[in-house]
């Protein structure tokens, strides 16, 4: 199997024929394993913790991808057509790039909503050998209520004008509901990793979805951390996954 390449990075384009923006990072030479990190709502592939995560990783050998979704950061498309079902097609698209007629260990790292994109991608797609959620969005519906249900379409999220608030995105997350049931069809080894000051996705949607994943998962809670991970948030969260993810890599060769 070849190594994990930066180098020779793929465009990657989703089923719109849009172009994901991505940052590589080669591991150690001869290494196939790879990560792809998967950020969250209205936010994009260089935040600080998942730059950390890239960082450790490489210096346990392991080569990364901090994709952007269609719409977010330096990716095309637009933000209002940002849904949970249409990034589960992004990373699809990623790991069809990735993959080629080759497997190689793979895992995929999502924090927020794109905790709920690797849940359900995982669920469905055996290229991903090993997951980890941090601060995993799980109950849908009820997240879309309570953060933007005073919104109407146009608002900036979160006050960021680049992130209006949409119907498409609404209508997705109150569709989805909970995906704390989908958490049943995880068949790999799955960490979640939350902050129990997490006040933007409650710690219970990850407590909700390790109560129903199979046995085998593992739920780490960071006690007094926040959504992002900020302060020494950070250290807690890469000592947390990065030894766990070398550990699955190694094993799935």
């Amino acid at each position: 199997m070849p190594p994990f390449d930066a180098a020779a990075a793929p465009l990657v384009r989703n089923p719109r024929g849009e172009r994901l923006a991505c940052s590589w990072v080669t591991g150690a030479p001869g290494s196939p394993a790879c990560v792809v990190i998967g950020h969250g709502l209205t936010s994009d592939r260089e935040r600080p913790w998942s730059q950390a995560l890239s960082t450790a990783l490489a210096e346990r050998g392991v080569g990364s991808v901090r994709v952007a979704f269609s719409g977010n950061g330096d990716s095309e498309g637009r933000f209002e057509d940002s849904t949970i079902t249409k990034e589960v097609d992004d990373l699809g698209a990623l790991l069809d790039a990735l993959a080629g007629r080759e497997r190689r260990p793979l895992a995929y790292v999502g924090h927020s909503m794109g905790g709920a994109v690797g849940l359900l991608r995982a669920a469905q797609d055996d290229r991903i050998r090993a997951l980890v959620s941090l601060a995993g969005m799980v109950h849908t519906a009820e997240f879309v209520e309570r953060l933007f249900g005073h919104l109407a379409p146009g608002d900036p999220m979160l006050d960021k004008p680049h992130c209006p608030f949409g119907l498409a995105l609404r209508d997705d997350l109150t569709r989805h509901d909970t995906l704390a049931e989908r958490a049943a069809d995880v068949a790999v080894p799955w960490l979640l990793v939350h902050g129990t000051a997490d006040d933007v996705v409650l710690p219970r949607d990850s407590r909700d979805a390790h109560a129903r994943a199979p046995a085998g998962s593992q739920l780490v809670e960071l006690a007094g951390v926040d959504h992002s991970f900020t302060g020494a948030g950070l250290a807690s969260m890469v000592d947390a996954v990065v030894p766990w993810l070398v550990e699955r890599l190694t094993s799935a060769r």
